[in-house]
């Protein structure tokens, strides 16, 4: 009966139509050696921190970037935040001050919490659930975040999904070749979605360990 289930609960692959190997990390390529990353981008929903130099009425720990993509800022009214670096925002919120109200204003813009910048982590790890990265990270970084894969995950089979060019598209990883440094580590984007699946057959062996003792217990009388 054990072998009848173990042979029936490892049939299915959800991950069978999608591309692996080679396909997988031209599609989602590992972040290349000392490469620069792109600057940050301001989005919809970030919380801001912006101080004024000498100016502490002007300085603010949290500032939120409303629906709109803008922020209202005092002395200087409603400014675009979005698709700005935090130095462009700071030079902007720098002319607005400047115009009129403080000669020579030094301003400094700091990205307390990304709502863009965020990966999620589900299926068969220890804890899944939403994790904040800075910038980027790597698909191992991420499973770390979420104290790694339970014993019935499926190592050699993790989905990595990805809004490219306003298409949902997915890769398959082997994170075992991964950790043996035999393949490389790909890159993880905000907003990047990890599906780490469960194998039935390790989860019916480990059901069968568990009640094993119970089994033995019943069987002596």
């Amino acid at each position: 009966m054990l072998l009848a289930s173990l042979c029936l609960a490892g049939c299915f692959s959800p991950s069978s139509d999608l591309p692996t190997g080679e396909d997988a990390y031209r599609i989602m390529p590992p972040a290349e050696a000392g490469a620069m990353q792109p600057s940050y981008r301001i989005g919809v929903l970030d919380v801001l921190s912006v101080r004024v130099f000498q100016e502490p009425e002007l300085s603010f720990e949290q500032i939120a970037v409303d629906a709109s993509g803008t922020i209202n800022f005092p002395l200087v009214g409603e400014i675009t935040a979005v698709g700005r670096t935090p130095i462009e925002l700071s030079e902007e919120i720098e002319r607005g001050l400047g115009t009129r109200f403080i000669r020579d204003p030094q301003v400094v813009v700091g990205v307390v919490s990304s709502a863009l910048q965020r990966v999620v982590v589900e299926g068969s790890v220890s804890e899944p659930g939403v994790y904040e990265i800075a910038g980027t990270s790597s698909l191992l970084e991420s499973i770390a975040r979420a104290k790694g894969l339970t014993e019935v995950a499926v190592d050699d089979e993790v989905i990595v999904f990805r809004e490219i060019n306003g298409e949902r598209q997915g890769a398959v990883f082997n994170v075992r070749h991964i950790r043996e440094g035999r393949v490389p580590d790909p890159q993880i984007l905000g907003g990047d979605r990890i599906v780490v699946g469960f194998s039935a057959v390790r989860g019916v062996y480990r059901d069968f360990l568990r009640a094993a003792p119970l089994f033995n217990v019943f069987t002596r009388f």
